[in-house]
């Protein structure tokens, strides 16, 4: 009798056996299919502290009731950058587990604000585009919205639109000249190694950049107000590096992706990691996201976070790599929810040890004002 347990059989049979595939490709996309991502997931408070901690969101209003109860809050909330990830980790097994870049996300809302600990959600995603890439033959480019529900209300609590690259079960025709045969449409917008495009290169004159940068006296709304005002008069921006970073680990790189139902192999599978580029497993992108605002976060007065957009990731994140903020406050306004706070949009780019950028994005939050 066969001893399939045999070293060179049981090599054999991983050979000849099929392997039960998990993802979709390309072509099982198209435009306006909407998919019911299974499962869904409890919003947890373990959950919600565990990722707060590891990317060092500390505001108190998450974590102390008296602090919730003074911006109105029945009970610490989950943290947005939770629900977030939690959101976007739920889709991973049917968009985008083949693997593939990706290139950005964008309209970034919490329609339904505060959400607590106990919230039931459900996730599901519309196919608004599908695009090819005449470039990489091998990939196509998949945008989806995608919303987080409560699942006994139905309410939207979380939503965005995300684009992938990903893996066509059969790479696309071409002529040899980059064109396509096929008749479909291309993406124009990307770079060759695969991340977002950007505005052609200003020459060999450098960057124009300020003359000077200035950087806000303290966190409350008041300061980013005075400091723009002060940039307005020089030939200056308002703009700055936050001092904390964050060494990534197996917990932020492994746990808290999977902690969110993400099961990209990027975040856990040092096996097949080994033959790509990074070499090794890779950070959660929303993990180095939270970890980048947590730092800029502890040098304002936040009072409750508005949305995100332009979203991109321009390189990946391993372990042993520490993640910096940098910010950059583009305006202020005095309207808010509350007349406790004013809202700012701010840039933030999250660099390396390197002082390589790993992510950029704008985001709109409300600040809390000194005078009141």
């Amino acid at each position: 009798m066969t001893d399939w347990t045999d070293p060179d059989t049981f090599a054999q049979v991983l050979e000849d056996v099929e392997t039960k595939e998990k993802g979709n490709c390309f072509e099982d996309f198209e435009e306006g299919d909407v998919i019911e991502h299974d499962p869904g997931l409890t919003l947890t408070q373990f959950g919600n502290e565990s990722w707060m901690s590891q990317t060092l969101n500390h505001d108190p209003a998450y974590w102390r009731s008296d602090a919730a109860a003074e911006r109105g809050f029945d009970e610490p909330p989950v943290h947005p950058d939770y629900l977030t990830a939690a959101t976007l980790g739920i889709t991973v097994e049917d968009l985008s587990e083949k693997g593939g870049y990706f290139l950005g996300r964008t309209d970034v809302r919490f329609p339904t604000a505060p959400v607590y600990t106990g919230t039931e959600l459900h996730v599901e995603s519309e196919v608004v585009n599908r695009a090819t890439s005449s470039s990489r033959p091998e990939y196509g480019i998949v945008s989806w919205r995608t919303r987080g529900k409560d699942a006994e209300t139905g309410d939207v609590l979380c939503s965005y639109e995300r684009t992938n690259m990903i893996p066509r079960r059969e790479p696309m025709a071409t002529d040899g000249s980059g064109e396509r045969t096929d008749g479909s449409r291309s993406s124009s917008e990307l770079r060759s190694d695969g991340g977002a495009a950007t505005a052609e290169d200003d020459g060999d004159n450098g960057p124009e950049l300020p003359e000077e940068f200035i950087a806000p006296e303290g966190g409350y709304f008041e300061d980013f107000v005075d400091a723009l005002e002060e940039a307005d008069d020089e030939n200056a921006a308002v703009a700055y590096r936050h001092e904390r970073g964050r060494t990534q680990d197996d917990v932020t790189v492994a746990s808290l992706p999977l902690s969110t139902l993400n099961t990209a192999k990027q975040h856990h599978n040092v096996d097949v990691m080994s033959d790509s580029p990074s070499g090794s497993i890779v950070t959660y992108g929303d993990v180095t996201r939270s970890t980048a605002l947590g730092h800029a976060r502890s040098d304002e007065e936040t009072w409750r976070e508005v949305g995100f957009d332009d979203e991109s990731f321009h390189t990946f994140v391993a372990v042993g790599d520490t993640v910096y903020a940098f910010t950059r406050v583009l305006e202020a306004e005095a309207d808010a929810s509350s007349e406790e706070a004013g809202t700012v949009t701010f840039e933030h780019i999250a660099f390396n040890q390197d002082d390589e950028p790993v992510y950029s994005g704008t985001r709109t939050a409300e600040i809390r004002k000194r005078s009141n």
